[in-house]
């Protein structure tokens, strides 16, 4: 599969995080929110969390942990929402459902433009960054060794690794550039709608059931 003409990363965060996350100007790595504790509902898991904070690192930055980094995937309705709706992993302590979980939506290029333009380090996977074995560049030249028929599979059985590729950006994800919220309730529209009425930036925020299970 052709990589496409202007990919889109997203991150997945409970409804109720909507208003730190503006409050903070943006997303935050987990090295952060664990110094700063910002409110709302931890949807990941703690071992995995805690091993990219502690064991991972990326190859093509040297001394940048995962953890320093905020993870997006490079596409909607992922492996982690699937674990998160079936809600029968024991390493998930969260057990609301998907409903209240929604998606923020990025330009993958526009991100990367503005990294650069903050001197801030990047690099995108080509499977799950909380495994030990997983592959790292930091060259959009090299966007084609993702495997991006796996990243627009529904069906990931067979190739879920390459569905889990990841961005992953140091420190920080402005909130200026998430282009669009995509949820899967009225309820949780209503909620994210109320979220972002006082910010200076709004994003649209968007209806997305085919991004769920």
């Amino acid at each position: 599969m052709a990589i496409p003409d202007r990919p889109k990363i997203y991150h997945i965060v409970h409804v109720d995080r909507l208003t730190s996350i503006i409050a903070s100007n943006g997303l935050l790595c987990d090295a952060e929110i664990v110094r700063s504790k910002p409110p709302g509902t931890t949807i990941g898991m703690g071992t995995i969390k805690q091993r990219r904070l502690n064991e991972l690192f990326l190859s093509s930055h040297f001394g940048l942990n995962v953890g320093d980094c905020v993870p997006f995937y490079f596409c909607p309705r992922s492996v982690m929402l699937y674990l998160i709706w079936r809600a029968n992993d024991p390493e998930l302590t969260y057990r609301g459902g998907q409903a209240p979980i929604v998606h923020l939506e990025a330009d993958l290029h526009q991100t990367v433009a503005w990294a650069e333009s903050q001197n801030l380090r990047w690099a995108f996977t080509l499977s799950n960054a909380g495994a030990y074995y997983f592959e790292d560049r930091s060259n959009l030249d090299r966007l084609g060794d993702i495997d991006w028929q796996a990243v627009e599979a529904t069906n990931w059985q067979k190739c879920k690794e390459g569905k889990q590729a990841e961005f992953l950006i140091e420190q920080r994800f402005p909130w200026e550039l998430v282009t669009r919220i995509g949820v899967m309730t009225t309820q949780t529209h209503a909620q994210a709608s109320a979220a972002i009425a006082a910010s200076t930036h709004k994003p649209r925020v968007e209806l997305m059931q085919n991004w769920y299970y």
